[in-house]
């Protein structure tokens, strides 16, 4: 049996490989390169090339100060068009247009240290053009039998794709960051099972009072919302798959540290996003701080409501009013000339209600337009005396029904049924608890109790002091009656209608 290194064996018996390149190499003539004839190979060289060549991976060896190049299959892939002329040429002359790089690698590896790229760029004509070209290097000296470097290895990765496929996404998330930048509504992009923040825009900012929350958990950034389910929503989206859209959800947010929980509204959708497998991924938050709106519509139920409570008040003073009268009255033309009068006297007291918007009314201000009706055209016959103060709408309006009723009775049978006589409204407010409103006539003719009959007595007597809690009583004095009203200011200025 001939030894394997025997004249007459294989030379290249090392390389235990039939590849396409493997046969290259045993058909090359090493003989007219810097290596020489294959049976001359030292053992570092024939070890070396043996490993390359049964590697999976690409990877190329530079021997000698040349750096003569022997590759393995995967190499030649990567080589593109320049394969198989690089197989036994100077690395200088096979790659000319990285030939600086190379010569720095050279320079390196022999010696003896190593070089290490991630990613690195360089532009190769692999397919007859210039193209980029991204890669992985790992250079490593190669040593002879004396220990020293005889020549370099090298790993070669192309990372191209996968380098071009994130600045793809680096861009679409760039244009991604500028449509969340300029969208009027609030958005975010959150990831994962645990729902981390990768996007935010202005408007989501805003929302949870500008905190950093990019690279948080939703859990540990917006902590104060663990109780309020929106939790268990992401985490239905990102199990399920399955999209979910709230309108008008109360959500209570803190948008200072250690400061006081704040009320919002929002309208918002959570989207799943899928990966290319199918899964899900992220969840796309996108919604509207509806707030002002929702406040809105409750502010404006509210002012239904309230209107129509009030419509149906003024309609059962106006029957009241009008029932009262006819029921005592013995001419329907006087009566009607009282229930207009009384319905203009609430009117009044509407108008001056509605010109604060309902919420209370001025005492002078209501005083004022119940009297106007019995004021003399060419001298104050009635004078207002008090402090400014404010009363609820329901005691506006009976207050001002009485003023009316004391008014036109004083007309009829009072101070204001002679020339000279005058008339003092007077209130004032005992201790902040107690509201006194007296009416007080003067120079007029004696008046009776039996002047005092009908709605109007009973109006301001029984009526008024009932509906503001209070006590009501006149005093039929020589000098003109004096009607005294006396109530508790909460009811005078809270009792609402």
């Amino acid at each position: 049996m001939t030894p394997l290194n025997a004249p007459g064996a294989d030379p290249f018996y090392f390389l235990g490989h039939d590849g396409p390149v493997a046969r290259l190499v045993k058909d090359f003539p090493w003989g007219t390169t810097c290596l020489g004839r294959v049976e001359t190979w030292p053992q570092s060289l024939k070890t070396a090339t043996a490993l390359l060549i049964h590697s999976p991976v690409p990877m190329v060896m530079l021997w000698g100060e040349q750096g003569v190049m022997i590759y393995n299959d995967a190499y030649s892939v990567f080589a593109g068009h320049r394969h198989p002329a690089l197989l036994g040429s100077n690395v200088r002359e096979g790659w000319p247009e990285v030939a600086d790089f190379n010569d720095n690698v050279m320079k390196v590896g022999l010696a003896g240290q190593t070089l290490a790229y991630q990613d690195q760029e360089l532009t190769l004509h692999r397919k007859g053009y210039p193209e980029q070209v991204w890669m992985n290097l790992d250079y490593s000296p190669v040593l002879d039998e004396t220990g020293r470097p005889a020549g370099v290895i090298a790993v070669v990765i192309e990372t191209t794709e996968r380098v071009l496929a994130e600045r793809r996404n680096r861009q679409e998330f760039q244009r991604l960051q500028s449509l969340f930048a300029q969208a009027p509504t609030f958005m975010a992009m959150v990831s994962g099972p645990d729902h981390r923040f990768t996007l935010v825009n202005p408007e989501y900012n805003k929302l949870i009072g500008n905190r950093d929350v990019i690279g948080m958990p939703v859990r540990e950034a917006l902590p104060e919302v663990t109780e309020q389910g929106f939790f268990d929503l992401l985490d239905h989206v990102f199990t399920t798959g399955e999209a979910i859209t709230r309108t008008s959800l109360r959500v209570l947010l803190r948008w200072r540290d250690q400061g006081p929980l704040e009320e919002r509204f929002v309208d918002f959708v959570y989207q799943p996003i899928r990966d290319q497998d199918g899964t899900v991924a992220h969840i796309f938050v996108q919604g509207s701080d509806v707030t002002e709106r929702v406040r809105a519509e409750n502010h404006q139920r509210l002012l239904i409501n309230e209107l129509n409570h009030r419509v149906k008040n003024s309609l059962a003073a106006v029957q009241s009013i009008v029932t009262q009268t006819l029921r005592h009255a013995t001419d329907p033309g006087q009566a009607a000339q009282a229930i207009t009068a009384r319905i203009m006297a609430l009117s009044a007291a509407h108008n001056v209600l509605t010109q604060e918007s309902w919420d209370s009314a001025d005492l002078r201000t209501l005083a004022q337009a119940a009297i106007r009706p019995f004021q003399a055209p060419d001298r104050n016959t009635i004078e207002l005396e008090g402090p400014d103060m404010r009363v609820g709408p329901y005691a506006a309006i009976s207050i001002a029904l009485a003023l009316h009723e004391l008014g036109t009775n004083a007309v009829k049978y009072g101070a204001l049924s002679v020339p000279g006589g005058t008339v003092l409204v007077r209130w004032n407010v005992s201790g902040q608890s107690v509201f006194t409103l007296e009416w007080i006539e003067t120079g007029g003719p004696v008046v009776t109790k039996g002047d005092y009959r009908g709605f109007g007595s009973r109006l301001i007597l029984q009526v008024l002091p009932d509906q503001l809690q209070g006590k009501a009583e006149v005093d039929f004095r020589p000098t003109g009656i004096v009607f005294k009203l006396t109530a508790a200011v909460e009811a005078i200025s809270d009792h609402a209608a």
